[in-house]
């Protein structure tokens, strides 16, 4: 892909494509969520306890965020009690590699990211 090309993928309607989805899963909860239920479908009580620190209403409202941008979907079985599960959808299965790529990335440039603000900040004061 060329220079060009890449500049009009980012920047072709003013970024709204791209900022809207790094809002999404750049917010605290999202990628966990969804890195969590690449192990499969989950019951809400699941998730709360296997996203370690999410409270419920965190909880509820990424999943509400999630299932709104069409990532997850959420079942509901007519059983007494209740039973609601939640799970990717084809869309949210496809974001995981390109998530698992940039925690990579952040991973490993992080320790040098960590410098330059040292750096940074040094000279700022």
């Amino acid at each position: 892909m060329s220079d060009y090309e890449k500049a009009c993928l980012i920047r072709g309607d003013g970024g709204r494509a791209i900022r809207g989805i790094l809002d999404r899963i750049g917010d605290k909860w999202s990628l966990l969520v969804i890195a969590t239920l690449d192990g499969g479908r989950a019951r809400f009580g699941d998730l709360k306890t296997r996203v370690p620190g999410i409270s419920q209403r965190m909880l509820t409202l990424t999943l509400r965020h999630l299932e709104r941008d069409g990532l997850v979907a959420r079942t509901s079985y007519p059983e007494v009690p209740p039973r609601v599960e939640y799970e990717l959808t084809e869309m949210g299965r496809t974001l995981v590699g390109p998530a698992v790529r940039l925690a990579e990335w952040a991973i490993r440039h992080n320790p040098r990211i960590e410098d330059e603000r040292r750096r940074y900040d040094a000279r700022q004061s």
